[in-house]
């Protein structure tokens, strides 16, 4: 597995049509030859940045489901640029050099990011269906499964329910590397917000400026299966750290000034928006909130 400036311009010739392009302080990786020249059922992307204490569990999770993963990852200083190159299910890395530091400039960059990883995958990686995760959510059932039922003729995209899981006074042990994310924590908020995940490739499908993580274009949605997030949850450490991350980094009337109110308060006797907790199953769903 090895960085290519060669490929990069390949990639960049190629997709000139394309809504997105590479920019001067972003490389592209090549990683295993074995999962280019084929059409894949099922490509999952992802974007992230200092992933690497979950990163390890987050590939071999999607190997489960996933023929092929494209990631993008936003100036790690951590491990995460070479545990994804390491992965032989890791087809295309693109390493971003330069972080934003603005705030607008970064928001708007998240959907070019995204937007990139589809122009790539759609150029290097044929696909009939594409999984657009983040590294610290876990879906339930199988997404494999799915895409190859015939519910999936009924539909062309997928938008998967995902709550938040919590620390509790009773379970505020830190995740470590060797452990399994999914169903980690006890208790989850019963806020649903239906995330898009997962879509058939079609040319209509599109990520726009200010869209964030939810491409355009995806046609006739159906809402299936569920997800635990666990931004909330992976360690008291890092849960003001996420905190801090939002005061310095947002505006703070939208963000920095909720993250500043929650510092301190990692420990949740209820979800942050002062509601009952839930073991993961039926009496969350049966409760569920949409948001």
């Amino acid at each position: 597995m090895h960085g290519s400036n060669d490929f990069g311009e390949h990639l960049m010739a190629k997709m000139k049509d394309g809504s997105w392009q590479l920019c001067e302080h972003e490389q592209v990786i090549r990683g295993n030859e074995a999962l280019f020249g084929q059409k894949h059922l099922l490509v999952a992307m992802t974007r992230m940045r200092n992933e690497a204490p979950i990163l390890p569990d987050t590939l071999d999770y999607l190997s489960g489901f996933a023929d092929a993963i494209i990631a993008y990852d936003d100036a790690s200083t951590d491990q995460t640029v070479e545990i994804l190159r390491n992965h032989p299910k890791v087809a295309l890395i693109v390493v971003n050099e330069a972080w934003e530091g603005n705030v607008d400039a970064r928001k708007r960059a998240e959907a070019r990011h995204r937007g990139l990883l589809l122009n790539m995958a759609r150029s290097e990686l044929p696909h009939e269906w594409m999984f657009c995760f983040d590294p610290d959510e876990r879906v339930i059932g199988d997404v494999r499964g799915l895409v190859q039922s015939p519910k999936s003729n009924r539909c062309s995209a997928v938008r998967i329910r995902l709550f938040d899981a919590y620390m509790t006074k009773e379970d505020q042990a830190p995740y470590t590397s060797d452990q399994r994310l999914l169903h980690f924590r006890r208790y989850f908020g019963p806020e649903q917000r239906d995330i898009l995940m997962l879509w058939r490739n079609r040319p209509e499908v599109l990520f726009v400026e200010g869209k964030g993580r939810t491409p355009q274009g995806a046609g006739h949605v159906e809402t299936e299966l569920y997800c635990q997030h666990y931004g909330k949850s992976l360690s008291v450490t890092h849960w003001e750290e996420t905190c801090d991350y939002y005061i310095r980094h947002f505006p703070f009337e939208t963000y920095g000034k909720k993250w500043q109110g929650r510092k301190g308060k990692a420990i949740h006797s209820e979800s942050d928006f002062k509601r009952p907790l839930y073991e993961w199953g039926d009496g969350l769903f049966a409760n569920a909130v949409s948001i």
